[in-house]
């Protein structure tokens, strides 16, 4: 199977014709991808499920997250200003085409019941955001952690101008849409 970051290449030629790109400066490429998941009301249960949920989504990304706190506080939640409600990780460079490789070849095809990525999901600055219910689908995950399951967010940044733009690149990269 052809690496993420060869096809990323390679999509220059393969968009030229259909759009009119004069250079390969011109073509979408990947910016960044963003792994995000809140922990706000998982803390509460559990004083330890931040330290859980970090040390997970190290396992994962292969970099450390950082803790986001609240902005507001929010007395029916019971949330002050700083209470760390999520955990974020922004990947670029060799870490970035390493996570995309395991989401879509391993992780992606490991979900229950898939069908494909709803092309909705593709917004009109030419980033796509997907969630994914359970961070269970990375191998990376033991069978003994299957009692704290979280859900994660993953934003994958690129230069694209337009919606089709973009998802014509997400399509030749590899991002399985549905039929």
């Amino acid at each position: 199977m052809e690496p993420i970051k060869q096809k990323e290449k390679k999509s220059y030629a393969h968009l030229k014709t259909k759009y009119g790109y004069k250079n390969v400066m011109a073509s979408p490429r990947l910016v960044k991808v963003v792994v995000a998941s809140g922990t706000g009301s998982g803390v509460k249960r559990n004083k330890d499920f931040n330290k859980l949920v970090m040390d997970r989504m190290a396992k994962i990304t292969g970099q450390k997250p950082a803790t986001r706190g609240a902005k507001k506080s929010i007395a029916s939640f019971k949330i002050r200003i700083g209470d760390p409600v999520g955990v974020l990780v922004t990947l670029r460079g060799t870490r970035m085409y390493g996570f995309l490789d395991k989401l879509i070849n391993v992780a992606i095809p490991r979900t229950k019941d898939f069908r494909g990525i709803d092309r909705k999901i593709v917004d009109n600055i030419g980033n796509l955001t997907m969630s994914i219910k359970e961070h269970t689908i990375f191998p990376e995950t033991g069978d003994e952690e299957l009692k704290d399951v979280f859900g994660l967010a993953v934003t994958i940044v690129t230069t694209a101008k337009t919606k089709a733009e973009a998802t014509d690149f997400f399509e030749f990269i590899g991002i399985p849409f549905k039929k």
